[in-house]
């Protein structure tokens, strides 16, 4: 069976405690403003009918604290909020305008209104909480704006009165906090869906590394002994074997989670493969999305040209270095090399895959592609990208 708790909406969860707290306040409010009443009834022109009133408002009161503390209806919780949060503005200032028809122009000119000052807050406190500080604000000013004009005093000096203040900090202060409130939610249950992932992720590595990572390890090692037409299935097996442990290692850090910045290690460490070794840092690499992807778009080119070029049984090896205001990346091979001149030539038959795809990728972010090669001596590509700030 699920709590009421599980059932509320992650904002609704985070504000509980206030609009509970609020609720107690406009309580004892209320009984504030019914001894006010008691004080006052003898100077009122009708004083049944300011009973009425403040029966009217005690009856408010009550509803409106069991909807809003939501002990009983969690499933509609920001709907039926919404709903009495409106209904507070009306009530409360058809209560204040109502002062004018149970006392003369003396009193309400100058005393306090039907509806006390402290129980007038408890229509700001509900809109601060529902919908932030600025909503709280404008909240404590209208109602601020409505006691003067009911009590005819806009001629006097209107912040001479302790009700604006009043009214506009508790709308502040308590937008403020329910936005604090909101936005610590946010953050725990980011950090616990971080958490679970985490520990999903341990538990599935677990038991791919007590099954399919050793029985890829094993084929591979026994098709390279067999030999033949088990040479391919062991080459086969090795990619996976690479594959998933990529998978497992580097997962957390693959989701594109819509951050400016990317770890450059994760997008460098997917392209590893049986003959591809890749070495990053320890600890994380953050680059602005568009350099992180057209850095690894150039990785890949250069890889893809070992791969068709260097030579079957060439090995390649991308190093990543990052020495705070430069990122430096090495892709080398120990394959046949480029023979001199040869690059010229592809670029006048209008083959650009090595002047496009990886010198202007790096140009365009402001960096340097040096190409080091010759016969029987590999190929290396150094790239040094300047660092940039995320867009």
């Amino acid at each position: 069976m699920r709590t009421h708790t599980a059932e509320l909406s992650s904002a609704d969860a985070a504000t509980a405690p206030l609009w509970r707290a609020a609720q107690a306040f406009r309580l004892v409010t209320l009984l504030y403003a019914i001894g006010q009443q008691i004080a006052s009834v003898p100077y009122y022109q009708h004083p049944r009918l300011s009973w009425v009133l403040i029966a009217v408002m005690a009856i408010w009161s009550g509803t409106s604290a069991l909807l809003l503390s939501q002990w009983y209806f969690p499933a509609a919780t920001g709907r039926i909020r919404g709903w009495v949060v409106l209904g507070d503005q009306i009530v409360t200032v058809l209560l204040i305008a109502s002062t004018r028809l149970v006392a003369d122009y003396d009193w309400y000119h100058g005393h306090q209104t039907l509806p006390t000052t402290l129980w007038i807050a408890n229509a700001v406190i509900s809109m601060a909480i529902l919908r932030g500080p600025v909503a709280g604000v404008f909240a404590g000013l209208g109602m601020s704006a409505v006691v003067v004009t009911v009590r005819d005093q806009w001629g006097q000096d209107v912040w001479g009165d302790a009700t604006a203040p009043v009214l506009v900090s508790v709308g502040l202060a308590l937008g403020l906090a329910a936005d604090t409130a909101r936005r610590a939610q946010g953050q725990l249950e980011r950090a616990l869906r971080i958490t679970a992932a985490a520990q999903e992720r341990e538990r599935l590595a677990r038991e791919v590394h007590d099954g399919v990572l050793q029985v890829l390890a094993f084929i591979k090692r026994r098709g390279s002994e067999i030999g033949g037409a088990a040479t391919e299935l062991a080459q086969r097996a090795g990619e996976q074997e690479v594959a998933l442990r990529v998978l497992l290692s580097e997962q957390g850090q693959r989701s594109d989670s819509g951050a400016a910045e990317v770890d450059l290690r994760a997008l460098l460490t997917a392209q590893a493969r049986p003959r591809v070794t890749v070495a990053t840092p320890g600890d994380p690499v953050p680059v602005g999305r568009v350099v992180a992807h057209e850095i690894a778009a150039a990785v890949a080119t250069a890889l893809s040209n070992v791969g068709l070029h260097a030579g079957p049984d060439a090995k390649a090896y991308v190093l990543l270095e990052d020495t705070g205001d430069m990122l430096v990346v090495s892709v080398r091979d120990d394959g046949t090399g480029i023979p001199a001149g040869r690059l010229a030539a592809a670029e006048a038959e209008g083959r650009m895959g090595v002047s496009r795809s990886i010198v202007g990728r790096i140009r365009e972010l402001g960096g340097t592609a040096d190409l080091l090669t010759g016969d029987d001596l590999g190929t290396e590509w150094e790239f040094r990208i300047p660092r940039q700030p995320a867009r």
